[in-house]
């Protein structure tokens, strides 16, 4: 929602992931909200500290809201509930709704729909959110993998 808490949890395992499974692959990663609370914001100082934990830094990361561009832009647009796609997909333009996607439709190990916002909660939660998203970005990738076609070398 306000791109402080799970997005940028997400978008810093994404990176991650990418840069250790698939180095040589170009993937564009971003992290946007769907409200304007938290516009030009760092992240959550407990979304930093739970990242910080397992080696993901978040600090460089600021708010931002969906763009309209953003759904011509990118491939996928990934959310962190069924909420927060609904509002996509009121906003999207007709052609471009199918690549907004539930997060945890790429998670195999369980059948969790929605990412809880960790906001009101405790430090728990954010390492909730982490292993939610952590888990879910190894199918995501996988997928993402599965349509690139191959460089020549």
């Amino acid at each position: 929602m306000g791109n402080i808490c799970r997005s940028p949890t997400a978008e810093g395992v994404f990176r991650r992931l990418v840069r250790e499974r698939a180095p040589d692959v170009d993937i564009e990663i971003d992290s946007a909200g769907t409200h304007d609370y938290h516009v030009g914001d760092p992240p959550d100082q407990r979304a930093i500290a739970a990242a910080a934990r397992r080696g993901i830094d978040l600090t460089g990361l600021r708010a931002r809201m969906v763009e309209e561009s953003d759904f011509e832009r990118f491939d996928l647009i990934v959310v962190m509930d069924r909420l927060n796609r609904e509002t996509l997909l009121d906003r999207s333009p007709e052609e471009y709704q199918d690549r907004i996607r539930l997060l945890m439709e790429f998670s195999t190990s369980n059948d969790i729909e929605d990412v809880p916002d960790p906001y009101y909660g405790g430090a728990v939660g954010f390492e909730r959110v982490l292993d939610l998203v952590e888990e879910a970005s190894a199918g995501l990738l996988r997928e993402i993998l599965a349509r690139t076609k191959p460089r020549r070398r």
